[in-house]
């Protein structure tokens, strides 16, 4: 029994110091998740409920004055009505391209290494140069409409970024080109992740592969398909580099988003206080999405304990 003990009490022993280690190690991180996450997301919080200008101050609070003046400004309207265009449009078209280039790709076509860096390089590239590429593509004088126009052809759809009502959507097409790419190989990597077997019973049982795709593959990938829509949704709700590059905000405010408003007014505009209730309100959909995601797994948790 003695011998027993002694080795209980050692394994505890070494259990105790590994959780210690494992403490250590991790406080550099705890630190800054703390320190730049948390203070700073409190610190812009609070900010909102003053009357802050040019320098922030904590003397004079307004309560939710900013924040009524916020959702009576056109441009801030503009900018949410644009984020839920291009967001939708990105998340959904993204998510539908990236993964018919995922099947694909699963198909073992020839020169797969070289397809796949050639479709992930886009997302390499910064949104800066991606936005000047595209603005230079749908540019009327220099890009696709003046070559088609060269061959004869007059297609003035092939730039949107000089009509108000259609720039927004020259913007989700450069959202698109960059954002396909890392959706696809996050797909491909589920994807490939299913047993082989699944694939062998459905080519005996002559299913297209399609079909399998479609009502067997993608529910079996459903934590990739969460991933790619996380970083997609992320993504969208800053989008700013893209914006500035391609039509800094205009023609007008056309393209206006929630991120360049909030730059704008903590910079330019000398409006602290108003830019951090639109930076507050732009966290807000950020929280209820992980807070949906926790209460999902919380409910799943709890119906594999009681079953």
């Amino acid at each position: 029994m003695g011998t027993g003990g002694a080795a209980g009490m050692a394994m505890r022993n070494r259990k105790r110091s590994f959780n210690v280690n494992a403490v250590v190690g991790l406080a550099p991180m705890f630190s800054v998740a703390i320190g730049v996450f948390v203070i700073c997301i409190a610190y812009s919080v609070v900010l909102s409920f003053t009357g802050s200008r040019l320098f922030p101050k904590f003397d004079t609070f307004v309560g939710l004055e900013n924040y009524a003046r916020l959702w009576s400004n056109q441009r801030w309207l503009i900018s949410i009505e644009n984020l839920v265009i291009y967001g939708t449009l990105v998340i959904a078209l993204n998510l539908a391209i990236g993964f018919v280039l995922a099947a694909c790709m699963d198909r073992e076509v020839r020169q797969e290494n070289a397809l796949r860096t050639i479709i992930l390089y886009p997302y390499a590239m910064s949104l800066v140069v991606t936005g000047l590429i595209w603005q230079w593509m749908l540019d009327p004088n220099l890009g696709l409409q003046r070559t088609f126009q060269g061959l004869g052809l007059d297609l003035a759809i092939l730039s949107p970024l000089v009509d108000p009502s259609t720039a927004i959507y020259g913007v989700v097409l450069a959202g698109i080109w960059q954002g396909s790419g890392v959706t696809m190989a996050i797909l491909l990597a589920g994807l490939r992740g299913i047993d082989t077997d699944i694939w062998k019973a459905a080519r005996v049982d002559g299913i297209p592969a399609w079909r399998v795709y479609l009502f067997v593959a993608l529910p079996m990938i459903r934590g990739a398909l969460a991933t790619a829509f996380v970083l997609q949704a992320v993504s969208v709700v800053r989008v700013y580099d893209l914006v500035i590059a391609m039509t800094g905000g205009g023609p007008g405010i056309a393209t206006e988003m929630p991120a360049k408003f909030v730059i704008d007014h903590i910079s330019t505009r000398v409006n602290v206080a108003l830019g951090m209730a639109a930076a507050t309100m732009m966290l807000a959909p950020i929280l209820f999405l992980i807070a949906s995601v926790g209460l999902a797994r919380w409910r799943a948790a709890k119906r594999r304990a009681r079953a």
